[in-house]
This record gives C-alpha cells, structure tokens and sequence, in this order.
C-alpha cells in the first residue's frame, strides 16, 4: 500500500521512500510535483479485477489514472493521526433587544451580497473588480452607512470572501452561479471567522454562553460536548450565525487531532432508497421511520396551507403580501423546519449505526434531480399522470436521500469502511437468485420472478442486486443458450 502521511511516500514494493518539499502534508502536493514524485502500483494498470479488491481492501485509498497507468495516494496510513473538521449547531436563547440586533446584522450581511453582485455582474467579465477594490469599498461603505455598520468588519470581509468563493465553484463546475438574495425567501445569516474571540464556556448542563461581536454574551442551549471547550480535546475554528423558522442558531466549526482508524471489519452490504422503506438492505435488516409530522401536526400543516391558498386568490394582482398571509406563511415555515429537524435527526441516528456495523456500504448512484423533475410536459406534448408524479416527486424529495448517502459517506471513512456507488441499470428489474431480467417480475412493493419464481419484497431484491454490482455478493456470468435466449449461471464472489 502507498502511504502519505506527515510527507512521506511509501512503495509496495521496497521499502524506500520520497521526500517531498518541507511541510507538505496535503495530498495536493502530489498535483503540483507528480512528474517528479511520481509512483506506479505494478500490476494494477490494466486489472479491473484486481484494482477493485484492491479499494475494497484498503478503504482510505484514491486512485488517479493518467496515461492508462494507476496511481495510488492516500491521505494517512495506519499508526498516524489526521484532522477532522465537524460542526456542531446549537440554538440561542435570546432575549429581545439581542434578536434585534441579530436581526439587523443578518439583513446587513444579505445587502452587503446584493451590493457585491450588482456590483460584479453589471459591467460583464471586463469590468469585475478586484477583491482589494471591493475591500477597499466595503471599508468606506461601513463608515458612511449606518446600518451597514451594524455588521462587523470581519463578517462583512467574510461576505466577500463567500462570495468570491460562490463564483469558484460556479466555474469548476461544481455549483450554479450565486443569485440574488430575496428578504423573505433567503435565510439570514452572519459569520463570525475568528474562534478565539467566542469565548464558549458551560454554565450548566443544559446551558452554555457565547461572545458575539457587537451582541455581547449570548446563551444557547448545551445539547452536546463542543470541541475545544472544557476538556474536550480540539478547537473551534470559527462560527456562523443562521435564522430559520424556529430562531436563531450557531453553528460551530471545529477541528480535532484523530487516530487513523484500522480497517473495519465488519461485511458488506448493499442499501437500496425509496419510498416505502426509506433504507432497504440487502441482508434484510431494513431502516424505516414513522412520519415526521405526528398526526395532529399534519391536520394543522395541510389547513394552514389550504388558508393561505384562499388568502393568496383574494390578493389582487400586484398587490402587497398582507400581514396576515405572511403569518400564515410563518406558520407553515415552523412546521415544515420541525419536520426537517426530526429528518436529519434520524438520518444522523441511522447513518451512524450503519457506519459502525457495516465495512462497505454500496449504494446506487441515483440523479435525484433528473428523478424528480415536473411530467407536465409542454403545449404540444403535454404529460401524463401529472399529479401522480408531482406526489411521487414529493414523497421523494422528503427523504432527503442524498443527505443521508453524505453523511454515511464521513461515517463510513471515520471508522476505516467505505461507500461505493454503482449504476442503478434495471436493479429492480433483475432476480437476485436466478439474475433473469423482467419488468413483469415487479408488481408494486412484491417481485415474483417470472423464471424461477422467487418471491420476495422488490426493495430487498433490488438492494441484494447492488450488492452483487459491486462484486462483494453473487458474481454472475452469462451464456448463450442460442439465439434469443440467456442462461445464466450463479457462484459465490471469491
């Protein structure tokens, strides 16, 4: 196994190492002086085979393949210790005069956004100005605007930096491009990039305080040890203040020194995602979950929605949101923020119990927004079942899968397992037992294979059909009986 930990490469097949530049402890290093230092894996080039058990067997491993040669880096090896960066959220307690100032701060930090944006798109790429011009602005804007300056100097520099980050994204790919914030349908936020100025302490067990720049000493509610306060090993780094429906929350960044995890030892297993069964595992050992609105809560959503819908057809057109309706929009917010608390509760619950029995955990590899796109079709075209696939949509995006397949990702690599993703091609068509292909094989929720005649429930089916894509259950091979039929043949992956 190739190690880099602490600036050292390792081969695999002597005992000599390279010594990159002093310092270097990022595996981006590599990028910069991989002509210089660059190592190959013999006999793992051209082996699908054996690069798979390969990455099975070492799960902190990443491959790179250039010029049809393997590469191999890790971040750490066995024995020594990394950094992990996690966040912690807490709500605050506040009292009125400390919400209104928070209050004030955050929609300063959402105009200082809009300032920045107007100010960058409007003459086109030639005319952006540079990130000292826009400090140097954001300096003097402070001093001339009053309620600009109810933001703090480092929270507003914090702004530009988001900002200026926003569009990195954009441009490598991996985020659309930043937009306008609206008052109503943004969430206010302030950063607060110095952890040393926060002083966190504990005054009981349920209570903990907080320094705020320009708040002063806040407290929040104590739900759980934080990095860096008391005798908890770490530091915090930084923190950021978020409003949603229910209040104020802060939210601390924190870095902590922690012992590379030995390979888990645990078996395979493959996850199948839906509806019905929120997680369905390959072994039978399925995760489900109750509602995440008790009975009486989703009366009191659906008339609340149903209120607003009548406030909204008396507006005239053009006419000013009434207090009332944004009330009643207040209202439907509470409710809904309660259900994707209890959401991510359970996800977190779930995915932890799943990282700790489980060494490697395959699940497809779904587009959820392709999934859940409108059916309605256009004007000539116009689609079919629309109401049907709007609820579907629905039922999908209140899952939430693609949280839940993010944090069991972190899970998994803290406890020395691994995630793999396959193509999710007619898993729910195939048998697990025999691999015949059939859509008629699935009715609903049941799958009766139209060839051997398995039964069992469509889910499990599909998920003990990821498993086998990945090489870790049944390896099937295929042949041809004669033309225009298949037969197929099943063993035990070695």
């Amino acid at each position: 196994m190739i190690a880099f930990a602490g600036g050292v490469f390792a081969s695999p097949g002597d005992q000599g190492v390279l010594a990159p530049q002093d310092g270097a402890t990022d595996p981006g290093w590599l990028r910069e002086t991989f002509e210089a230092q660059r190592v190959v894996v013999d006999g793992l080039s051209g082996d699908a085979e054996q690069q798979r058990r390969f990455v099975s067997a070492n799960p902190t491993v990443h491959i790179h393949v250039e010029y049809d040669k393997l590469y191999v880096v890790t971040t750490y090896s066995e024995g020594l210790g990394m950094k992990a960066h996690r966040s912690y959220i807490h709500r605050l307690v506040l009292t009125p005069a400390q919400a209104v100032m928070l209050d004030r701060q955050g929609h300063a930090s959402r105009a200082l956004w809009n300032l920045l944006h107007e100010w960058w798109t409007w003459g086109g790429k030639g005319r952006r100005p540079s990130i000292k011009q826009a400090d140097e602005v954001i300096r003097q804007a402070r001093k001339d605007i009053p309620w600009l300056a109810d933001l703090p100097a480092q929270a507003a520099q914090q702004v530009l930096k988001t900002y200026v980050r926003a569009w990195k994204n954009c441009w490598e790919g991996h985020a659309s491009a930043p937009e306008f914030k609206s008052r109503l349908r943004s969430r206010m936020s302030v950063d607060v990039p110095q952890g040393r100025d926060l002083a966190v302490t504990r005054l009981s067990r349920q209570v903990g305080q907080v320094r705020i720049p320009k708040v002063g000493v806040v407290r929040f509610r104590w739900s759980g040890p934080i990095p860096g306060v008391g005798r908890e090993p770490g530091r915090i780094t930084g923190a950021r203040l978020v409003k949603d429906a229910l209040g104020w929350h802060i939210v601390f960044r924190t870095e902590v020194e922690v012992e590379t995890p030995a390979q888990h030892q645990g078996p395979a297993v493959g996850i199948d995602r839906g509806v019905n069964v929120a997680l369905a595992l390959s072994d039978g050992n399925d995760q489900t979950h109750k509602s995440w609105l008790r009975p009486k809560e989703a009366e009191r959503l659906l008339r609340l929605e149903r209120k607003a819908a009548r406030q909204q057809r008396a507006r005239k057109p053009f006419e000013r949101t009434s207090n009332r309706l944004h009330h009643t929009y207040g209202q439907i917010a509470k409710l809904r923020a309660r259900a994707k608390r209890r959401r991510y509760d359970w996800q977190h619950k779930t995915t932890t119990e799943l990282a700790s029995k489980y060494s490697i955990v395959v699940v497809e590899r779904l587009r959820i927004t392709n999934m859940t796109r409108s059916a309605k079709g256009t004007v000539e075209q116009p689609g079919r079942k629309v109401r049907q696939k709007a609820g579907l949509n629905r039922a999908m995006l209140n899952e939430a899968h693609a949280r839940t397949i993010d944090l069991l990702e972190y899970k998994l690599t803290e406890r020395g397992g691994q995630l793999l993703r396959v193509p999710a091609t007619r898993t729910s068509q195939t048998c697990s037992a025999c691999g015949h292909r059939d859509p008629a094989s699935r009715a609903g929720i049941r799958f009766v294979c139209t060839s051997c005649g398995w039964v069992g429930h469509a889910d499990t089916n599909a998920a003990v059909n990821i498993l086998n894509a990945a090489g870790l259950g049944r390896v099937r091979t295929w042949s041809s009986a004669h033309e225009g039929c298949e037969a197929s043949t099943t063993r035990r992956a070695a």
